[in-house]
């Protein structure tokens, strides 16, 4: 039996990737909590295994070769499991492809674009002193709201978003995209994104994935979090 995986973790959207997908893969795991708003996430020995200083991260024991393996960047660690188990990645080559696409397509837009909105939105206006930015406020808003779009269309034609079957790619998009109220957003004109929210999210690993210490979300960092957090201080 695979020995446990070591899953650093704070639950924000990235880290329900991992915390997702490990559960969809079946794979034992244990959590280390990586407090983002108190700095943990510059400490030395997680430095060691995630030198971009962002969770999530893993430490799989039992890696290529039958030897431990550290692996940061949360779509790197969904592609990494998919090709471990053989699960998720898509059952052909093309269907690979369209994983690969629609996983960076996460990487490179909803994510950064999502993030920028919760920021702009709901944090910068909070801070010690405001920002309430109208410019960067409409401009991630917007940017989300096409991002938003390209889905709705894409699972007009599919189920899910790489084709008629579940994959990384999913697990990567849903936990960003269920926070859409956050981001200012709405499904009335998005059918077939509010339909893909509630498939996905009925799903037994997506709930027990997006549970994992759930509580310790908080809505308003403090001052010394925020400059942990948003001041790139470590």
């Amino acid at each position: 039996m695979q020995d446990p995986i070591d899953l650093y973790f704070w639950p924000t959207p990235n880290g329900w990737k991992a915390s997702i997908a490990l559960e969809e893969f079946g794979l034992p795991y244990r959590t280390h909590l990586i407090d983002i708003g108190a700095g943990d996430q510059f400490k030395p020995e997680f430095l060691a295994i995630s030198p971009n200083n962002r969770m999530p991260a893993i430490t799989d024991p039992e890696g290529p070769d039958g030897k431990p393996i550290s692996i940061f960047e949360s779509g790197a660690i969904l592609q990494y499991l998919a090709r471990k188990t053989g699960q998720f990645g898509g059952p052909t080559e093309r269907d690979r492809i369209a994983v690969d696409q629609w996983l960076m397509w996460q990487m490179g837009g909803l994510g950064p674009m999502a993030g920028q909105a919760h920021h702009f939105l709901k944090y910068a206006p909070k801070m010690e002193p405001p920002n309430d930015l109208p410019y960067a406020k409409d401009r991630y808003r917007n940017e989300t709201g096409r991002l938003y779009r390209v889905m709705d269309t894409q699972l007009a034609r599919h189920r899910y978003l790489a084709g008629d079957f579940y994959s990384i790619a999913d697990m990567a998009c849903w936990g960003w995209a269920s926070l859409w109220e956050g981001q200012q957003q709405t499904l009335e004109d998005k059918p077939n994104l509010a339909r893909w929210l509630d498939d996905v999210g009925a799903r037994p690993a997506v709930q027990a994935g997006r549970a994992l210490h759930a509580e310790k979300r908080g809505e308003s960092p403090s001052k010394d979090a925020q400059a942990k957090l948003f001041g790139q201080k470590g």
